[in-house]
């Protein structure tokens, strides 16, 4: 028969055998997922500079979140050699936020661009051919939408989800949103193939 120290080594391993598995499900379930798009044709060296609005199908939050929200943007944004830039920027970064699972509209007008409800800004005018797409944009999920500022037209579109965690003790939800701002714009700008 085993010896008793063998014996719970053999458990040890078999109960690891069963939880290791579990463990690496459970953080795939838990992981933040990213997706992305691009404008093949759009020149990426030429945007320095940046700007922010919030779209407006976005729901608001409170300030600390915003905040930290900005800076660790701002921060990942830095990397990239972009800056803020005001009103002249070459960039305009349209992000919306989810708290709850939102409808996300995304609405496209051939005179101006993508978008709803922005009269002849950002998103929509009224003139041209409309169309709508509305799907959902998960709990905790944050979209940024890149515009070229001088052409109005959309050059990148990221979404990153299990962003923003409600109830999260401050420190787990910096860390948490740092983190995804993080693999979200790893991304930007593309690489070229």
């Amino acid at each position: 028969m085993f010896e008793p120290c063998v014996w719970h080594i053999i458990k040890a391993m078999k109960t690891l055998g069963v939880t290791i598995p579990l463990m690496a499900l459970a953080a795939l379930c838990f992981a933040q997922d990213v997706q992305y798009n691009f404008d093949h044709g759009a020149d990426f060296t030429k945007f320095k500079t940046y700007r922010w609005e919030k779209h407006p199908e976005s729901i608001d939050i409170d300030e600390p979140t915003l905040r930290q929200l900005s800076a660790s943007f701002d921060a990942e944004l830095a990397k990239t050699d972009l800056k803020p830039g005001g009103d002249q920027s070459d960039l305009v970064i349209v992000y919306q936020l989810a708290l709850k699972s939102e409808k996300e509209i995304a609405a496209y007008n051939s005179a101006m661009g993508y978008g709803r409800g922005w009269g002849r800004g950002w998103y929509g005018g009224d003139d041209g051919v409309n169309s709508e797409t509305v799907s959902t944009l998960a709990a905790g999920s944050i979209a940024l939408d890149m515009f070229d500022a001088k052409k109005r037209e959309l050059v990148w579109r990221g979404v990153v989800t299990k962003t923003i965690e409600e109830g999260a003790e401050p420190g787990k939800k910096n860390k948490n949103m740092t983190r995804a701002i993080q693999k979200l714009l790893k991304n930007y700008p593309p690489k070229r193939k």
